[in-house]
């Protein structure tokens, strides 16, 4: 089968097309011929430093998350899974290939109604964002600050935000994502590359009651700055290179409440199974900003690292 390598750490050039084996399913397991694979910041980060939470040794076929369709099963399977349109992690690795195998508990069905590359996009951002949607408690009339509002988890958060009744600040870098921002309805929309750019926020809206810190870093403490007493920060990404460092004192002396949800596998699958029900009722609507083949992964990751990528970006294997 078509396969992406990694076989040394570095720049995006290190990932490189090949072939592999074609994988076999064993006992209690199920393949998957892969239509779409999802690319996250974090695989960027991995490949180019080994920094992530994948345990696994070079070399290997990066990718954790897949969509397709199950094709073979493994002996003590379910024939009813056969032929069953899904998403599925894949457990760190393999993902950037034309067929993954998975245990048969891992695939999630795409729903009647939701495109697969809508779910692709949607399994592991959508549930991101609605795990954080619910810890943030949303209510009507909240002021809301969604960094990195132009990301896939960004824009998916902004729809939330909008449709719990509270106010959404859209922040995200550069002009270019600011007008996207704008195009999309968004009227309170600021470029956080810009000096003063939280007085730009006080100036609509005052504080705020919510930040989705999606960049992390020195711009994290800056919109904690933003933050009134009893407002409360959730941190998803960290595109500025580093988590947020808010001092839990600080927090409290601010009377502020740092708020990092840890939901387990069942919660886990339970909000990719809701992300793609609201998908396919058309709540949630990912937006897949960029489309590559397989063995363009390489520029895929160069895009993401560039900053020059909105909403998802995919991997077309088929």
């Amino acid at each position: 089968m078509r396969a992406v390598w990694l076989r040394e750490f570095g720049g995006p050039e290190v990932l490189v097309p090949g072939t592999a084996p074609d994988p076999a399913p064993g006992p209690g397991q199920v393949l998957v011929d892969v239509a779409h694979a999802n690319i996250t910041f974090v695989e960027t980060m991995f490949r180019a430093t080994g920094f992530g939470p994948f345990d696994a040794e070079l070399p290997l076929i990066p990718g954790n998350g897949v969509g397709g369709t199950i094709t073979e099963l493994g002996p003590g399977v379910d024939p009813a899974l056969a032929g069953r349109v899904v998403v599925t992690a894949t457990g760190g690795t393999g993902g950037y290939a034309e067929r993954v195998v998975v245990d048969r508990s891992a695939p999630v069905p795409v729903p009647p109604g939701l495109a697969l590359d809508a779910a692709v996009a949607l399994m592991a951002d959508g549930r991101t964002a609605l795990m954080l949607a619910r810890a943030a408690g949303l209510r009507r009339g909240d002021r809301v600050l969604v960094e990195a509002a132009a990301g896939g988890v960004g824009s998916l958060l902004t729809q939330l935000t909008a449709a719990s009744g509270a106010t959404v600040v859209a922040a995200a870098g550069g002009p270019a994502k600011v007008a996207g921002l704008h195009a999309a309805g968004f009227d309170l929309a600021v470029d956080y590359r810009q000096p003063g750019w939280t007085g730009r926020v006080r100036d609509a809206v005052g504080a705020v009651d919510v930040v989705f810190d999606g960049v992390g870093g020195p711009l994290a403490r800056e919109a904690f700055d933003l933050l009134d007493p009893g407002g409360r920060m959730l941190s998803f990404g960290l595109a500025g290179g580093a988590w947020a460092d808010i001092p839990a004192e600080a927090a409290t002396a601010r009377g502020v409440t740092l708020l990092s949800p840890r939901p387990g596998p069942d919660e886990l699958r339970a909000l990719t199974e809701a992300a793609l029900a609201e998908g396919a009722a058309g709540r949630l609507r990912p937006q897949i900003g960029q489309r590559f083949p397989l063995d363009r992964a390489a520029d895929a990751h160069a895009a993401i690292e560039a900053r020059q990528t909105v909403g998802k970006t995919l991997l077309d294997v088929r």
